[in-house]
């Protein structure tokens, strides 16, 4: 697409669509991705925070694969236009929100990521804290210590962003088979200290029938669901750049549910095996390895967690929000200035609240924000596969003149369907006798959204269904 037919106040250098020259990313790049955004953190507290609610190995694998292939097909749905058009995130919802309106979703997807990003960035802050502790016990009563630990991790996130997309390749690249061998160690290091892989999953479930299971199993379902909501949604801002399109939906339908069920395996074992060890549950892993009290061994974990929780941290959590928030403004607002706004909202959103119990984190954070992706998700997929069959005219995208311009640059029903799917997803939060739909949100967000929108757009005099594939 030449330059000349782009109105520079929709578009910069780092929305255009991708050129042959930066199709640069192969199956390998897709898998490595997400085993180093799966081999993190809060990937193995999700995990364990099931063991810690009750369930068992089995309930706990089960719920997790259930959950990544759920989340799997809107993404790879919404993959697809990245790959084929080479187009991030807040172009591509333009179709169906409007060139003016498509800034509302992304705004929400964004603020979430900065939610994420403080998250990752305070338990790198714990892992370079307990590493201190490792070498000079003294640190532990030094009050401001942990706070200086959390600004120094944030800051090595900002240099890796201020770097560009590219250095996310190659992170991602390293990372992948580095937490892999860790993962590995770790696994063997508490088999060793258990006794055996039968004692280190024996810990049994305390749900002895169906009706006492559901009530934690479906929430966490949701929760499942939503941790990789997010993604759902801004994946082509990473499929912009494959090489083709099988390329993509190969290495993400092989690296998300296989990652992601290997290293929750690995945080499932581990819990159980602290019941075993320890008599409790120690469903953070930073605090786990400190108990173990062996400092080398230690010392290599919190390395460890260090180039996980930065991977992560880049690649899940920087790359949409800086596109969303160039998006705003993108002749002033550039990639990194965008990276720089998610840094210090990072910083804003106190993620050691966020972190500081098992119900605080799947039953409040995951579901919350599940509530909010499920229906842009919905909105997404329907425009995209069932309205307009996978064809958009790219033009359009980048012109206030084009068929996505509708109102004023928004589309009206895209609104009212986003807000319809939200307030249904949310509500239970708070009517007590609608909580079940709130347990629900980001399935409710979805399908009730996505509905919604279909209907409303065939209503449309003039919806636009199909446009001419640029």
């Amino acid at each position: 697409m030449s330059a000349s037919i782009i109105d520079t106040t929709l578009t910069n250098d780092d929305l255009a669509p991708t050129t042959p020259a930066h199709r640069t990313w192969g199956t390998y790049n897709y898998i490595a991705l997400w085993f180093s955004m799966s081999m993190e953190i809060t990937t193995y507290q999700l995990a364990s925070s099931m063991i810690a609610k009750g369930m068992d190995w089995k309930q706990a694998v089960g719920t997790v694969l259930l959950g990544n292939l759920i989340v799997l097909v809107p993404m790879l749905l919404n993959a697809h236009a990245g790959a084929k058009y080479g187009i991030p995130f807040p172009v591509f919802i333009r179709a169906s929100f409007g060139v003016r309106g498509a800034n509302v979703p992304a705004i929400m997807r964004a603020l979430v990521a900065c939610g994420w990003f403080g998250i990752q960035s305070w338990i790198g802050g714990q892992a370079i804290h307990s590493m201190l502790l490792v070498v000079r016990p003294s640190i532990a009563n030094v009050d401001w210590a942990l706070g200086a630990c959390f600004l120094s991790f944030w800051l090595l996130n900002m240099i890796v962003v201020w770097r560009g997309v590219e250095s996310i390749r190659f992170l991602q690249g390293f990372g992948a088979p580095f937490m892999f061998i860790m993962a590995a160690a770790l696994l063997i290091w508490v088999r060793i200290k258990a006794g055996s892989f039968g004692s280190m999953l024996s810990t049994p479930s305390k749900f002895h029938t169906w009706h006492e299971f559901a009530p934690v199993f479906f929430p966490t379902l949701t929760g499942m669901v939503g941790y990789w909501a997010t993604l759902a949604l801004n994946i082509p801002d990473f499929t912009r750049y494959s090489k083709s399109q099988g390329a993509q939906m190969i290495g993400q339908g092989f690296g998300l549910p296989v990652a992601m069920t290997l290293y929750t395996f690995v945080g499932i074992a581990v819990t159980s095996a602290s019941v075993v060890i320890f008599g409790e549950p120690v469903w953070n892993p930073i605090t786990l390895i400190a108990r173990f009290g062996q400092p080398w061994i230690a010392f290599l974990a919190l390395i460890a967690i260090l180039v996980a929780t930065l991977n992560v941290n880049i690649g899940a959590n920087v790359v949409s929000p800086s596109n969303d928030f160039s998006n705003l403004y993108p002749r002033l607002i550039s990639y990194r200035m965008g990276g720089m706004i998610t840094g210090f909202l990072g910083l804003a959103i106190r993620p050691w609240k966020l972190l500081a119990t098992p119900d605080a984190y799947i039953f409040g954070w995951l579901e919350g924000y599940g509530g909010l992706m499920g229906p842009i998700a919905g909105i997404m997929v329907c425009d995209y596969v069932f309205i307009r069959r996978t064809k958009l005219d790219i033009y359009s995208l980048y012109h206030r003149e084009g068929i996505y311009h509708y109102v004023k640059g928004i589309n009206p029903r895209a609104i009212v369907a986003l807000v319809l799917g939200v307030v249904l997803a949310l509500v239970g939060l708070w009517v007590p006798s609608m909580r079940f739909l709130y347990d629900y949100s980001w399935f409710v967000g979805f399908f009730l959204a996505g509905i919604a929108y279909f209907v409303l757009m065939q209503m449309a005099v003039k919806p636009a269904a199909v446009a001419v594939e640029g």
